[in-house]
């Protein structure tokens, strides 16, 4: 911020209400208070309610003595001619353009000038440099194992402080830890929310208040007295800014809120642009919406999302309701994205997967939100079908495997008849059901799909019926039959034109293959897969391809070629969010590792896949009888090699892994056990050079995560460092590696090898 006001004489600070522009605004001036030879001087324009009086509201600030009958600015003018002198003008957005005339003229006539200003929109003055505020700092869901992450973050200590104002004894607990969390990310780390809801921990827990949001601004009440009237209640907050809005902006601003997860551009312009308001006015008005702060425009690459504070959709969520709009707006929101949905089933097998899934977890909430409509309302549940099936890449290759199999089977029980759209639900279901390892409830599924093929006599769903009926037999362990309905599901699907389905059954068909044939027939299929998914620049398939050759030759005792094939597979997963080929080929690079003798390696590559698989909700039991088999050998080769003691130390610290930081880790693990050009004396030293830095840091006093901030590595990635540091040292703590490395340092060796940097 000193330089931002070394830099321009005119810094605005914007950002909604509430965000805590004036207290930064003062903290700021107060710190560069020696800068300025006559001083800080602060304006408030809060309590005007004539743009007429902004001047006069100066010269009372500036206590300009002047009985005159010239003008206020003229008196200003006069006055701050030789000053050098920060003036805080505080709260211009309804007085906007009076105040940004009035500082123009300033700035242009008083070069000792400078001014901090805070508005909840720019003042578009030439020279203007404008600063957006951003929330505090909010703990994630998947922190939540992290009790430092939490309690150090910003929103989490406002709300502490705040709370023991009125409850003393108010601490962060492991108890109430998770709805702490809640709290304050339902508040969007906005300060004056927190305030508000920690004025109701004298009465609550924080657990009541967080069931209380949805009612939150009949909840958030009771601000200071001495605060404006408008910052004493949420409600009084929001009310202000809509009073700021015109009748377009408050329209778009309600439209806007049906989205619970931000949006583009395309959007908006397909959901909220009809009627008198068309889609051709859009732009023009949410730039202004984004420029009051109503809206905030996020940059991902080209690209720009829209998203509303929680509290300022729900704010216009009640005004859409008010509008009678609420279901127009729901079904415009669903029938987007049931096009959204189809298009990337269409355009699958081809270039830009990982960019589609990218988009799809973006939307993941409007998409959930869509779905909830179309269950709940009469007439739209075959479109809701139509929605969740076209949804099948986003459920399996996405991540999103166990809420997937949930929404699919809701949809199946309100989708009744012999429809398409219930047929293509229930072989996507199947598909989820068979990953998840509950076969059981496969079987009914697949029943139910091959019934409804039959009956409509659509060869589409005959295909898939025979494509997932080989999934269960394969996944079941009766591979003849599995490969024949492979065979009969690959001819379906060439049939249709549907090439993404034919390299999905033929992969499927290669592990068959695997366990059944001889191994060439496995290879030649892998080989087809990965010629036919390069040609179409499609990655998706062709990781699963390269993990079933990595298990082939794996099996055939060629590790150089496994291992090569595994690792490829793991660096196109690096693009996806699939936990579940992220976690089987961690689980083959584990049995190479072992298979090389590389039993540490081996037990970390383990638990990263175990920490991926709990993701998922399932396991590599899923699979089948015959991968079943080869995990649990090779699992307990592992346990047999370092120790069962040990194992379950690495699995318990790697517990909490996300799938980027397993293949993160198991990257680093490949790089590492590479040959190195400066290895420690010759082999002497079992570390890698990383391990090196990684000892030498910790020698120097360093914890893991700051010595995650100095190598600009991930925390996990350190545990599992150091993990394999001690086991291949046969240390225990960290201050014997310390010792080590003194002695190292003295007789010269680490010298003589490859000197970790200092930190």
């Amino acid at each position: 911020m000193r330089r931002s006001l070394s830099a321009s004489r005119l810094v605005t600070l914007t950002g909604p209400g509430g965000i805590g522009k004036t207290r930064l605004a003062l903290v700021v001036a107060d710190r560069v208070r020696r800068a300025f030879r006559d001083g800080i001087q602060v304006v408030q324009l809060a309590s005007l309610d004539d743009a007429r009086e902004v001047a006069s509201a100066f010269t009372s600030a500036l206590a300009v003595l002047d009985q005159s009958n010239r003008s206020a600015t003229q008196q200003l003018v006069d006055h701050l001619g030789t000053q050098q002198v920060l003036l805080v003008v505080d709260n211009c957005e309804h007085v906007l353009t009076a105040t940004a005339e009035l500082l123009a003229e300033l700035l242009e006539t008083a070069p000792g000038l400078r001014v901090l200003a805070t508005s909840r929109e720019p003042l578009g003055i030439a020279g203007e440099l404008v600063t957006v505020i951003p929330t505090l700092s909010v703990p994630t869901a998947e922190q939540l194992h992290d009790a430092a992450s939490v309690d150090h973050s910003e929103a989490v200590q406002l709300l502490v402080d705040r709370a023991r104002s009125v409850a003393p004894d108010f601490a962060v607990t492991d108890t109430n830890r998770l709805a702490v969390q809640q709290l304050c990310e339902r508040l969007d780390g906005m300060p004056l929310a927190i305030e508000l809801a920690a004025i109701r921990l004298r009465t609550l827990s924080v657990g009541q208040v967080v069931e209380r949001l949805d009612r939150r601004f009949e909840l958030l009440t009771g601000g200071s007295r001495v605060a404006r009237p408008r910052q004493q209640t949420l409600r009084a907050l929001i009310d202000w800014s809509h009073e700021l809005c015109s009748d377009d902006e408050r329209l778009l601003w309600a439209r806007m809120s049906v989205f619970p997860g931000g949006c583009d551009l395309t959007a908006v312009e397909e959901v909220c642009g009809f009627g008198d308001f068309a889609a051709e006015r859009v732009v023009d008005v949410l730039d202004r919406l984004v420029a009051k702060s109503i809206v905030i425009a996020e940059h991902i690459g080209e690209r720009v999302r829209y998203r509303q504070l929680m509290t300022v959709r729900e704010y216009g969520a009640e005004r859409l309701d008010e509008l009678g709009e609420l279901p127009v707006l729901r079904r415009r929101m669903r029938d987007h994205y049931l096009r959204q949905a189809r298009s990337m089933v269409e355009r699958w097998c081809g270039p830009g997967q990982h960019e589609m899934l990218a988009t799809m977890r973006r939307d993941h909430a409007n998409l959930l939100a869509a779905l909830e409509w179309s269950l709940t309302t009469p007439d739209e549940h075959p479109a809701g079908g139509r929605l969740a099936s076209f949804l099948r890449y986003h459920w399996i290759a996405g991540g999103s495997l166990s809420e997937g199999r949930r929404w699919l089977d809701r949809i199946l029980d309100v989708l009744d008849g012999d429809t398409v759209e219930r047929g293509s639900v229930l072989w996507v279901a199947a598909w989820a059901t068979l990953l998840q390892g509950d076969r059981e409830a496969a079987a009914v599924r697949l029943a139910e799909l091959e019934h409804v093929a039959a009956v409509l006599d659509d060869p589409e769903l005959a295909a898939h019926a025979a494509n997932w009926r080989a999934l269960y037999h394969l996944f079941s362990g009766s591979l003849p039959t599995a490969i024949g309905l492979y065979h009969r599901a690959v001819r379906g699907h060439r049939a249709l034109g549907s090439t993404g389905a034919v390299l999905t059954a033929q992969f499927q068909l290669a592990m068959a293959r695997n366990f059944q044939e001889p191994a060439g027939n496995a290879l030649e299929t892998c080989r087809e897969v990965l010629a036919v998914s390069a040609r179409h620049g499609e990655r998706w398939n062709h990781a699963y391809a390269l993990w079933i050759s990595g298990l082939q030759h794996w099996r055939a005792g060629d590790m150089a070629a496994a291992k090569q094939a595994a690792t490829a597979a793991l660096e196109i997963q690096r693009d996806f969010t699939d936990g579940v080929c992220t976690a089987l080929v961690l689980e083959l690079m584990s049995w190479i590792a072992m298979s090389n003798q590389q039993a540490d390696d081996a037990a970390m590559l383990g638990a990263a896949a175990g920490a991926v698989w709990h993701r998922l909700g399932t396991s590599i039991d899923a699979f089948g009888p015959h991968i079943t088999a080869d995990s649990l050998r090779l699992a307990q080769q592992v346990v047999e090699t370092v120790g069962a003691e040990r194992v379950a130390k690495v699995t318990q610290r790697l517990a909490h892994l996300t799938k980027a930081e397993a293949i993160e880790l198991a990257l680093e693990i490949d790089a590492a056990v590479k040959p190195t050009t400066a290895t420690c004396v010759a082999r002497s030293c079992p570390l890698t050079d990383r391990e090196l830095q990684v000892a030498r840091l910790i020698a120097a006093g360093l914890s893991n995560r700051a010595i995650a901030e100095n190598l600009v590595i991930s925390p996990r990635t350190v545990d599992g460092h150091v993990e394999r540091m001690l086991g291949k040292l046969g240390f225990a703590s960290r201050t014997q590696v310390a010792s080590w490395i003194a002695s190292l340092d003295e007789s010269g060796d680490e010298a003589r090898a490859h000197r970790a940097p200092a930190p």
